[in-house]
């Protein structure tokens, strides 16, 4: 009987999700519940820091209805809302229901406060929340809460809180705090509020605001999965911003952010399917695709596996959103649940897709996002087990999926799944993540055949959706070769069809240039530069055969240097690594302004000067006379460099012509928004730089801002995920209108509407062409290409069209295949990946078999040469981090502090560099890991060798085939305890 009831108390929350949602403060309820456990309670803590208390009410929510139930879970959970202040959220638990004309009054009011927010905050809180306490309208905990927002941040942010507070209570609270208005002399907002005096008060209500959605058109008793209210309370969850202004136009603009997203995706204009006019409502759950998007949906609304190809802004993601509701729809009238996980391969596009594209789903539909910047992570399996749509990078998944299989945990399974949605699908290629997921998928598929022939019963396994704008040609010189590159892409997503059409009426033509230029009639800065690298070669004895400053050079600098390395030739060595930064230096200069070359150069040898001096001024660092020649070397040309830098008759062409076009474009468009894409993080800066410094373009109204990646694998200081965030918010809303970026702009983002794009010296397949040409959406955009000395972009860009003009008809004839002739060629390539696969897996074994003894490797300091450690002194941690913790390894290194480097992750921190003693050279990174310092070893700065023979090429750990110990956490913190002890005593 205590489960019929256990059942019937799941249903009635579920039923009131959406309510609970919008009265619940969950830090406060959780206070009074105590059979959740400590680690989903700070999980749902932080999760109302960083979203606010609605996506906490998922979690809490989940946390409660969790099984198995302890004895009088329900009960104690509707005490903890009736304790914690939360009494209209008890009330719909309870059953004690307002009726809809008061629910519908209520949700009016909710409205009219978040409308005349920002003059609410002007109210004198200190004065007020002492009233709103007395009439019960705020608990004690609350009282505290504004209290302390009054001391710490000011009135306006204990009004804040005030305002978000006071409407989750019982229906009737606002007339409760109009009184408290005019008894604290607050007449004017009173009557903000009321009305003025004059107005019609016979009815004491206030009166409805027309025009204005209630939320209650459907009530939850009729329908609670289609309920959903615009006016939600929650978006008075303001956070901890800075700016009361900022406050005040997100609040106002949160009560209406759903309605606005449905307005944008789903009643198009554009092929892209945005139309800031036709306001949709969460309640209409259906909406029309355009004629093409439905044609190239079909099959996947009928459950066959497809790839949709469509250009860029064509509406890709909204088909996927279309299919996804059709899915789950589907499923759900046939009394089955429905399992949607949707794949991005950049963390920025988990957040766009669940905050835009899939945010429609969300009244009728559970949605989370996941990326390696969430800390939810951690939970995933509880995340996949509790929602309806999922959306994360891919390698979470094939995290999960891993774990499973090898049985470490729970994790998750295929057939958990009911639909892949897979973005940029055509990735699926070459050992990537996307290829793992779906090799899983198609052992699985192979094998369900046989279990069928066995008349077994198959375990199910998930739709897949691929997306992309363009599946490429793979380096394909011929036809024949670029259909199968596709078929390929095809039968790695198990794809029963390739699905394109033309736009027709809704394609977009792009005005298209290539601007070509000249070599400089002079180049002194330049000239000084090869100079310098003259004397090099001839101090080191070396005799490249290439142009200074191509990439050949760079390719021969690079082997030169390890090379050396392997031979222990440090006056080689060394020359060597400044000759690659001279050779970078020559590349800026003819790519972006010679003072940013020469800036370049400058801080590479300011970071050498200070990897020579030693902070502790206990051990002197030694230097060699090579080092002692190269620094005199920079030193004696640093002035005429920077005399010939200041100097803009000898500017690059590539530069003047960006700055024609730029002007061109800008000055003759009403409105202009356009991105330019460079080579590198640096270039994207240092361009970025020159515009906003240089005057004429501020005269046209350009408004410019760098947009690089998050990765930290190069030197350039990465942009974090909440700075990229900010560039694009900020880009969307006009105070940008030109973005300088890298490469990470290209594919996926859903940047803003683009009449301008440049790619600048910058061309390399014909998928980034398309992905590139897509970002300008806009009526009649324009498309142009600057070359750049010795980057041959202008040639490529020619090669670009010519295969993008292959891969079409390389696609037209795949369509024309006879359905058994394409099912025929897709499982003899299925058959031949798993294959592959296994050979490789075989490869993998016999390389963990023939694992070298960590004895048998030893560790040189890449800088002086000397022994360093031995493979038995490493141990790993997370699976990742090499470390050494022995103390004969601390007497080695010296730290040097860096707060670029500074990155907080879930356990453990870096925030220091640590260095040879004796010659200054990088070793790698101070990690604290769960309060113990941990050196962290990075193998590119080491000379390896293995039983007595020098590895030319160590890079990464992943290509040294040892396999080291996994750090005891508990060992050794116990004997720093024992050490602390035998210091104390």
């Amino acid at each position: 009987m205590a489960a019929d009831n256990d059942e019937v108390c799941e249903r009635l929350i579920e039923c009131f999700r959406l309510k609970l949602q919008r009265y619940i403060m969950v830090e406060q309820v959780l206070d009074h519940i105590h059979f959740i456990e400590p680690e989903v309670r700070e999980q749902i803590k932080q999760k109302a820091t960083t979203e606010g208390d609605r996506s906490a009410v998922d979690i809490l929510i989940g946390a409660v209805l969790k099984k198995p139930h302890s004895p009088g879970w329900f009960t104690a959970f509707v005490d903890a809302l009736l304790h914690s202040g939360c009494e209209h959220a008890a009330d719909y638990l309870q059953q004690n229901l307002p009726k809809p004309e008061v629910e519908a009054d209520n949700d009016c009011c909710v409205r009219l406060i978040e409308i005349l927010y920002p003059s609410l905050v002007d109210m004198k809180t200190d004065e007020v929340y002492p009233h709103c306490l007395a009439k019960t309208l705020l608990t004690h905990n609350d009282a505290e809460i504004i209290r302390a927002e009054i001391q710490n941040r000011g009135p306006k942010a204990g009004a804040r809180e005030l305002l978000k507070r006071i409407v989750k209570g019982r229906p009737g609270w606002i007339s409760e705090f109009l009184d408290i208005l005019q008894t604290t002399g607050h007449q004017e907002l009173y009557q903000l509020i009321r009305g003025p005096p004059d107005c019609d008060k016979q009815d004491e209500k206030l009166p409805s605001l027309k025009g204005e959605p209630t939320g209650n058109d459907i009530t939850m008793e009729e329908d609670p999965a289609a309920a959903k209210s615009h006016n939600s309370p929650e978006s008075m969850d303001i956070g901890n911003t800075e700016d009361p202004q900022d406050e005040a136009a997100d609040l106002y603009e949160g009560v209406s952010t759903e309605s606005k997203q449905l307005s944008n995706s789903l009643e198009p204009s554009n092929p892209d399917g945005t139309n800031p006019a036709a306001a949709g409502s969460p309640e209409n759950d259906d909406f029309d695709l355009r004629d093409y998007q439905m044609e190239v949906a079909r099959p996947a609304l009928e459950g066959k596996n497809i790839i949709i190809c469509l250009p860029t802004g064509s509406g890709k993601t909204r088909i996927a959103v279309y299919i996804t509701k059709k899915h789950l729809d589907c499923r759900r009238t046939e009394g089955q649940s429905g399992k949607v996980i949707v794949l991005v391969n950049k963390v920025p596009l988990v957040e766009q897709h669940y905050s835009t594209e899939f945010s429609p789903l969300k009244p009728t539909y559970r949605v989370e996002r996941v990326s390696g910047d969430s800390q939810l992570k951690i939970s995933f399996t509880e995340i996949v087990k509790n929602n309806d749509v999922i959306i994360c990078t891919a390698q979470i998944l094939e995290n999960f999926l891993e774990r499973a299989n090898k049985g470490e945990d729970e994790g998750v399974q295929l057939s958990d799944l009911t639909l892949i949605i897979i973005d940029e699908c055509h990735h699926t290629q070459k050992g990537g993540v996307y290829n793992h997921i779906m090799m899983r998928y198609l052992k699985q598929k192979h094998k369900n055949r046989r279990l069928k022939k066995e008349q077994k019963e198959p375990v199910p396994i998930p739709q897949i959706l691929g997306l992309t704008a363009s599946p490429g040609v793979g380096g394909a010189t011929e036809i024949k070769k670029a259909e199968e590159h596709i078929l390929r892409i095809c039968a790695n997503l198990d794809a029963s069809r390739i699905m394109t059409r033309s736009l027709g009426e809704y394609k977009k033509e792009q005005r298209k240039i290539t601007l070509t230029i000249e070599d400089r009639k002079e180049d002194p800065f330049g000239d000084v530069i090869k100079k310098i690298m003259k004397d090099i070669h001839a101090h080191a004895q070396l005799s490249p055969t290439y142009d200074l400053g191509s990439q050949n050079y760079e390719q021969w600098v690079v082997q030169t240097e390890r090379k050396a390395a392997k031979e222990e030739d440090q006056k080689v060595r060394v020359c060597a690594e400044h000759l690659r930064q001279y050779n970078e230096g020559l590349y800026l200069s003819n790519t972006i302004r010679m003072c940013d070359a020469l800036s370049f150069l400058n801080k590479y040898y300011e970071e050498e000067i200070k990897r020579k001096t030693n902070p502790d001024e206990e051990h002197k660092i030694q230097m060699t006379e090579t080092e002692r020649f190269l620094f005199t070397l920079f030193r004696d040309s640093k002035e005429k460099l920077k005399e010939l830098a200041d100097n803009p008759n000898f500017e690059n062409d590539s530069l003047s012509k960006l700055r024609s076009q730029v002007l061109k474009e800008f000055s003759s468009r009403e409105e202009a928004r356009g991105i330019i894409f460079t080579k590198t993080r640096r270039s994207a800066i240092a361009l970025s730089q020159w515009i906003q410094e240089n005057p004429k373009f501020a005269d046209i109204g350009v408004k410019a801002s760098h947009f690089i990646g998050g990765g930290d694998q190069s030197v350039v200081k990465p942009m974090t995920a909440a700075e990229q965030r900010d560039v694009l918010n900020k880009f969307r809303k006009g105070d940008f209108n030109l973005l300088i970026a890298t490469t990470v702009a290209e594919e996926g983002l859903d940047i803003q509407a683009c009449n301008v794009i440049i790619r600048y010296g910058l061309v390399t397949n014909e998928i980034a062409m398309i992905q590139a040409k897509g970002r300008g959406r806009a009526e009649d955009s324009s498309y142009a290409v600057v070359d750049v000395k010795n980057s041959g972009v202008a040639e490529k860009e020619c090669v670009n069209e010519y295969r993008i003009d292959m891969m079409n008809k390389a696609i037209d004839k795949i369509r024309a295949l006879k359905q058994e002739d394409y099912d025929k060629r897709i499982i003899e390539f299925q058959i031949q990946a798993i294959m592959e696969e296994k050979v490789r897996m075989v490869k993998k074994k016999q390389k963990v078999m023939k694992n070298e003894n960590p004895s048998q490797v030893k560790f040189s300091c890449r800088g002086c040469n000397e022994p360093v450690c031995t493979g038995e002194d490493i141990q790993v941690i997370e699976n990742v981090h090499r470390v050494n913790v022995t103390p004969q390894f601390s007497k080695r290194f010296i730290r040097r502090e860096n707060t670029t480097l500074q990155g907080r992750l879930l356990d453990y921190e870096t925030n220091a560099f640590i260095a040879c003693k004796d010659c200054g050279q990088s070793w790698g990174t101070m990690m604290l890991y769960r309060g113990i310092e941990c050196p962290c070893l990075h193998v590119k700065n080491f000379v390896v060798t293995v039983k007595e023979k020098t590895l030319s090429k160590c890079t990464k750990w992943v290509e040294l085939a040892v396999k080291f110990p996994a750090f005891d956490y508990a060992e050794h913190a116990s004997l720093m305890v024992e050490s602390s002890d035998d210091e104390t005593e």
